[in-house]
């Protein structure tokens, strides 16, 4: 029996590509990820991972899509309430927290895009959004037909999670790109779901986070005679103030799980 035989069937083999792909993905970014390294990698000679992606494209597309299950897993079992225009809004933020957390599968799926070409993965995503969507028309609650909003959002989405990306890692704030949700979302709704309960410590903590936020090449705060560690800190400070006046204005018990995680 040979080594390759050894890795077991076609499946055993699509998995063990799959995760050497990822894990190269991770260490060394796209740039590593050539069709020989992954076949060295997961142990298969390089004609096996042609046979099982077709090319080098075909293994990319199956990159993103396996890395983006977590995700998506999180996306399917998504509760629903009974604001779908909320639902909208914690959907973002999930979308932004996975984008963040998973910089090269993230850049991988959304950054390379090519017309006529889109992984399943991201598919599903959109498809996911657009139910949402759907159902917030049903309710009226749209001013733009569905298709223009799915696009608005998902251009929102993902042109921000990739801007923040090209920052430094220790830039990479997702309260700088949380206005522009909830812009986007007034601009195709007839209404931002808690927007009336909202409290003016939220709004004052979002709209102080806009003033200091790095700019130009300039941080306003460590300008002022605060060091780098401070203005994070107090960044860190205003980002948690405005989520927990959220949360509190929304009526939830973080201690019940009831946020928008």
């Amino acid at each position: 029996m040979n080594p390759e035989e050894r890795r077991g069937g076609p499946d055993r083999q699509r998995e063990l590509i799959l995760s050497a792909a990822v894990n190269l993905l991770a260490e060394a970014g796209p740039s590593g990820l050539s069709t020989r390294a992954v076949a060295a990698a997961a142990g298969v000679q390089t004609p096996t991972l042609y046979r099982l992606f077709a090319d080098k494209d075909g293994l990319l597309d199956a990159v993103a899509d396996f890395g983006f299950e977590s995700y998506l897993a999180e996306k399917r079992a998504f509760e629903t309430s009974d604001d779908p225009i909320d639902d909208l809004r914690r959907g973002w933020d999930v979308h932004v927290q996975f984008g963040l957390a998973n910089p090269a599968i993230y850049t991988l799926m959304y950054g390379n895009a090519q017309p006529g070409r889109r992984p399943a993965a991201a598919a599903e995503n959109r498809a996911i959004m657009r139910a949402m969507l759907e159902r917030a028309n049903a309710q009226g609650l749209l001013r733009v037909p569905v298709e223009t909003a799915t696009v608005a959002i998902e251009a929102s989405t993902t042109g921000s999670v990739l801007l923040l990306l090209a920052l430094p890692e220790q830039a990479r704030h997702a309260g700088l790109i949380r206005p522009l949700r909830d812009i986007v979302l007034d601009a195709v709704t007839e209404r931002t779901a808690s927007r009336d309960d909202r409290s003016p410590i939220a709004d004052r903590a979002q709209a102080l986070l806009g003033i200091i936020t790095p700019a130009g090449g300039t941080d306003p705060v460590t300008d002022a005679g605060f060091s780098v560690f401070e203005a994070g800190l107090l960044r860190e400070w205003l980002a948690r103030l405005e989520e927990a006046a959220q949360r509190s204005a929304g009526g939830s018990d973080p201690a019940q799980g009831g946020g928008a995680e």
